[in-house]
């Protein structure tokens, strides 16, 4: 992939389905902003983020929502999140540069995700809209059902609502059909949608029915003030480590992994692995380990801090994708930024992540993943990982990612606003039978919020003062990573 695949293009893409080159671009750089109303000449927008996967989670994310907020509140807009309580971790608490996060009472009952209730989240978000004087929602993720249900009830309320997707879906199987279905219901009435790729722009596009217009390709980014590589990496022919960091799930490959190991082993007596991570798989992997007497060849560490996986990374001088399917795939950005050759499966996105030079591509089948990563071993000696890491912070930077969002919300801002009639018209294009109900869920929705008007007006309701950071102009997206804020910060009405 070229460097020209990744610069700014016009906003304006054709109607035809769906276009490869409707990137959201970089605007000129900004002025600093004051406290409410404009920023020099740009609106100041009230962000609430929303979905299931947040920290104290780790993932690629929760990375995106927590760096995509710092840089925002550094643009001058003011961004709160929320998502599910997580452990003991329950209530308001307070991030870097004052980011406010709302951790509600509600339990995850399946892989981080909250219970789908409908109707059982709204008097509590709409709290949270009202006292925030939120203007604007942006839902992550079509695995988050707390997403879904936030920008069911965030456009019931009349509020302007952006959905980002981050993951890929297929069309065939009965779990990807009912999840397209909702996806469709959720994307009926939406303002715009953001997309990390090209290729998941295709997929969200043609799962949901959404026109492409409405559909941005923004991609993710990589903090390298925090990913940079060792002063020295041995680059000796008596050790090549191959470094694995991934959840050791089926959708990440970890069957190939146990397949494609062994056999690098054998091939190579002087090269070991690391595995980093953590799933239902892990299993297999120590099987295998033990089967083939690789103990003292392939290390395993388990679930990673997120604070140690550039550790990892440094310590090896091949990175390893075996993914099934990905959208973008920020691990592969994290390594190259440590200097890491990488190898990787052709799904997805990934292809459109890095320059061919600085990735060696593969099928998703053992035979050609050993053959890409026998290739990889031939032309490590020619990279420099110091190289490598100023290319990568050149190509990938949050706070490019924030100005290109931002362009998102603003034209999300302008959308004409409309009445219940005019919204149930999208949902009955659903489906014969999906409409009709959809158009149901969103009366009853529609009649609680008019009922919780009545029972506690808004203006029964009280607004939290803004918190307005004084943010340093060195100050990076991953500054402090998550945890409690120790900064200065000041508070106005």
């Amino acid at each position: 992939m070229s460097r020209k695949n990744l610069s700014p293009s016009t906003l304006k893409p054709p109607s035809n389905l769906p276009p490869r080159s409707t990137v959201a671009p970089a605007p000129p750089p900004s002025q600093p902003g004051n406290a409410d109303g404009l920023m020099g000449d740009r609106e100041r927008h009230r962000i609430l983020m929303v979905c299931d996967f947040f920290y104290p989670n780790f993932g690629g994310v929760e990375s995106h929502i927590y760096c995509l907020s710092q840089c925002l509140l550094k643009l001058g807009h003011k961004v709160v999140v929320l998502t599910h309580a997580y452990g003991n971790r329950s209530g308001v608490r307070y991030m870097t540069h004052g980011l406010r996060v709302y951790y509600i009472p509600w339990r995850p009952f399946l892989m981080q995700n909250a219970l789908p209730t409908f109707y059982g989240t709204l008097p509590i978000m709409r709290t949270i809209l009202v006292r925030e004087k939120i203007t604007l929602v942006h839902g992550h993720s079509a695995f988050s059902t707390l997403c879904h249900e936030a920008l069911m009830h965030a456009r019931t309320m009349g509020y302007k609502v952006v959905f980002t997707d981050h993951s890929l879906y297929g069309f065939a199987d009965v779990g990807s059909i009912h999840m397209n279905k909702v996806l469709q219901f959720t994307l009926a009435d939406v303002s715009q949608a953001i997309c990390v790729s090209h290729t998941s722009k295709e997929n969200t596009v043609l799962r949901s029915g959404l026109p492409p217009e409405k559909v941005y390709v923004v991609p993710n980014a990589v903090d390298t003030a925090m990913f940079t590589p060792a002063p020295e990496i041995p680059r000796s022919n008596d050790e090549i480590v191959i470094v694995v960091v991934s959840r050791l799930v089926y959708r990440k490959g970890a069957d190939l992994l146990v397949e494609v190991i062994p056999e690098v082993c054998r091939l190579y007596p002087h090269v070991r692995f690391v595995v980093g991570g953590d799933g239902p798989k892990r299993v297999r992997l120590e099987e295998m380990r033990e089967k083939h007497f690789l103990q003292d060849r392939v290390e395993m560490l388990g679930a990673i801090p997120h604070s140690r996986v550039r550790s990892v990374l440094i310590s090896g001088h091949i990175f390893l994708n075996s993914s099934l399917t990905e959208a973008f795939c920020i691990a592969i950005l994290e390594a190259a930024s440590c200097g890491l050759l990488t190898v990787s499966t052709r799904v997805g996105g990934v292809p459109e992540v890095l320059p061919d030079d600085m990735v060696v591509l593969a099928e998703p089948d053992p035979v050609d993943l050993v053959r890409a990563i026998k290739k990889a071993i031939t032309i490590l000696p020619t990279i420099d990982p110091q190289d490598m890491h100023k290319r990568v912070k050149k190509l990938y930077d949050w706070h490019d990612v924030a100005r290109r969002t931002e362009i998102v919300y603003d034209r999300a801002m302008k959308c004409p606003n409309q009445n219940l009639l005019e919204r149930l018209g999208r949902y009955l294009s659903c489906g014969s039978w999906a409409g009709k109900l959809f158009c149901l869920v969103m009366i009853i929705d529609f009649l609680l919020f008019r009922l919780l008007q009545l029972v506690q007006p808004a203006n029964d309701i009280e607004e939290v003062p803004d918190m307005v950071m004084a943010l340093g102009e060195g100050s990076s997206a991953g500054d402090d990573i998550p945890g409690q804020s120790s900064r200065r910060w000041s508070t106005t009405c």
